[in-house]
């Protein structure tokens, strides 16, 4: 991974984060996850955050990020789950609201662990062996 620099700062901050679907309801499809993977990544360029793997199950997903020490991550989570959820419900209705009625996709809650004990590639590998739906 690549040493990052700002104007007063050098940096390399890694985060994985797990956001999981409210009661996890098993909702996502693999088109969701495409989908969702672009949405977020369009999030996380607009917080000059790089989105450096994505992938999920039915009921959650995972994410590792690369921030910058400006960036809070509480409030890149509230963006990502807020926008993913709007676009989600736009674009796959039929399919949502069947199972979520009350304009709620995620869970309140999230996980989010700073990355730097266990080597990135065995943390990328794990993320990329989820099973993803079919």
């Amino acid at each position: 991974m690549e040493i990052r620099t700002g104007r007063h700062c050098v940096f390399m901050l890694h985060a994985h984060l797990v956001f999981i679907t409210k009661y996890r309801n098993k909702v996502f499809t693999h088109e969701m996850l495409v989908s969702m993977k672009e949405y977020m990544e369009k999030v996380c360029s607009d917080f000059e955050t790089t989105l450096v793997e994505f992938n999920g199950e039915t009921n959650h997903i995972h994410l590792l990020i690369d921030y910058p020490p400006k960036v809070s991550i509480s409030k890149l989570v509230n963006s990502l789950k807020g926008v993913s959820s709007r676009r989600l419900r736009v674009d796959y209705a039929s399919e949502i609201d069947n199972i979520y009625w009350k304009g709620v996709l995620w869970s309140p809650s999230y996980f989010a662990g700073s990355v730097g004990g266990a080597p990135l590639s065995i943390l990328k590998h794990y993320i990329e062996q989820q099973e993803r739906p079919v």
